[in-house]
């Protein structure tokens, strides 16, 4: 397979774009401060209140509201169960009418969803409800106006929406929580998932029922599979900017550190985990195992069958599914690998929904489609036809709901165990958490790809990173 060669590191250092861009994030929040001043005033409430303040909305009450979500730019799987879903709402609530839209400017390969929304409401005219990325959350709760669902519906109608027949996951109930507080109802996302191609475990002397457990398993059988079949080891995709940094603070994590101390207060990765993660990723590389492809390389790649592992998100089992299928391979999926004895720490990829309308109708309308989305019907087409976990992990023990397809598909099962262990996404705190985020992952990919030192690559970028967190 022909391997493409990118451009993976570029100079960190300070330069008046980057003071730009910290000039620039102040006068975002003036702004914004402006536009939420001049929008309706949001519903008095407090956190702590049992009742919300939004009315219910009367039978014959028409309401029209704006759903965006990334989820709408794909047209594979997800786009179609998405749209599936918003009819169906519909049909449940024929008075709401809701129009779906993919994040609007965002092109190519970005995940900076946020900056629609960003957008729209310096623009005057935000999406009733959006989904946001958890990385996005504080800046979301923050800057954007986020409404608080505590304040809005009170919280035990946010409690009471994450109870039912099914509860969610006691470790996905405060992921879109700020300082006690609910700005996003946890809505799709996965953990670092190892998938693994059996047919070449086989063929390289490797047995496919005891897949690798540890990274220096990984390495071990990565080269026997180069060595055995010609193709390509391993792609662990949490080392590129592209990717983001969601499944990179799990590698951290794993290796004993974080990316940002617990109080938030400080930045950490520089400290000997986060290099002992990007070393083990380097030595991949190194040792001829982890070719340098993007994110849709790769995605091809293990698709075709010329790819014995990858390090992903379950949001590709249907497309690895489906490549598998169609190239006569066969699909298996395990837990993350471990460095050596630690124990692994997932964390989440994914999304909450949030609510940025200052009109109390449309609040409401958009908290019924919300409750909607992350119902037992809900989850049962986004993570059988999708891939996503089941929140709500009860269902894959009813006969009625997920039970027959989880047995069917038992790749859903490492990530249900990581889902027990979840550590949150961290997101970085003030308004340049992307820069934050960017500055780190460019010193990574730096360090994995273009063999500069990791010790000192990760600590030229965290000193510079520094200079972007808010004061204290």
């Amino acid at each position: 397979m022909a391997r493409s060669r990118l451009p993976r590191s570029r100079p960190l250092r300070v330069t008046l774009r980057a003071t730009l861009r910290a000039t620039a994030g102040l006068t975002l929040v003036a702004a914004l401060a402006t536009a939420c001043a001049t929008s309706s005033s949001a519903p008095a409430g407090t956190a702590a209140g049992t009742s919300g303040t939004i009315p219910e909305l009367s039978p014959d009450q028409k309401v029209s509201i704006v759903f965006e979500s990334y989820n709408l730019t794909s047209t594979g799987t997800w786009k179609p169960v998405i749209e599936g879903l918003l009819a169906d709402f519909h049909t449940a609530h024929p008075n709401i009418t809701v129009k779906g839209q993919p994040p609007q400017g965002v092109t190519g390969t970005s995940t900076d969803y946020v900056s629609s929304v960003k957008n729209q409401i310096l623009a005057g005219n935000p999406p009733d409800v959006a989904q946001i990325t958890f990385n996005a959350l504080r800046f979301a709760a923050g800057s954007l106006g986020a409404q608080p669902f505590d304040t809005l519906v009170g919280r035990d109608a946010v409690q009471a929406n994450f109870g039912g027949d099914h509860p969610f996951a006691p470790t996905a109930r405060t992921l879109g929580d700020v300082d006690g507080r609910t700005y996003a109802v946890p809505y799709v996302f996965s953990t670092p998932i190892l998938w693994f191609n059996r047919t070449l475990f086989a063929r390289a002397g490797l047995d496919p029922a005891n897949p690798p457990k540890t990274w220096a398993e990984v390495r071990t059988a990565a080269l026997a599979i180069r060595e055995r079949t010609g193709t390509d080891g391993i792609v662990v995709d949490c080392l590129t900017k592209a990717a983001g940094d969601w499944c990179f603070q799990s590698l951290v994590r794993s290796a004993g550190g974080r990316v940002l101390s617990a109080d938030g207060s400080r930045l950490s990765f520089a400290d000997a985990p986060a290099v002992e993660a990007v070393s083990m990723a380097a030595d991949l590389v190194r040792s001829g195992v982890m070719p340098n492809l993007d994110q849709q390389q790769a995605f091809k790649a293990f698709s075709s069958g010329q790819l014995g592992m990858i390090l992903e998100t379950s949001a590709l089992q249907g497309q690895f599914m489906t490549g598998a299928k169609a190239n006569g391979w066969e699909l298996d999926a395990t837990s993350e690998p471990s460095f050596g004895s630690k124990p692994v720490v997932p964390t989440n990829s994914g999304s909450g929904l949030a609510v940025f309308s200052r009109d109390p109708a449309k609040q409401r309308a958009a908290w019924e489609l919300i409750k909607f989305l992350t119902s037992d019907h809900a989850y049962t087409q986004i993570s059988s036809r999708i891939g996503y976990l089941p929140l709500r992990t009860g269902l894959v023990d009813d006969p009625n709901g997920l039970q027959g397809w989880a047995k069917a598909n038992p790749l859903i099962r490492p990530n249900l165990d990581q889902l027990t262990r979840l550590q949150p996404w961290e997101s970085f705190p003030g308004d340049n958490y992307l820069q934050i985020g960017d500055a780190m992952m460019t010193a990574v990919e730096g360090a994995v790809f273009s063999g500069k030192d990791p010790a000192s690559t990760l600590a030229d970028a965290q000193k510079q990173a520094a200079t972007l967190m808010p004061a204290r």
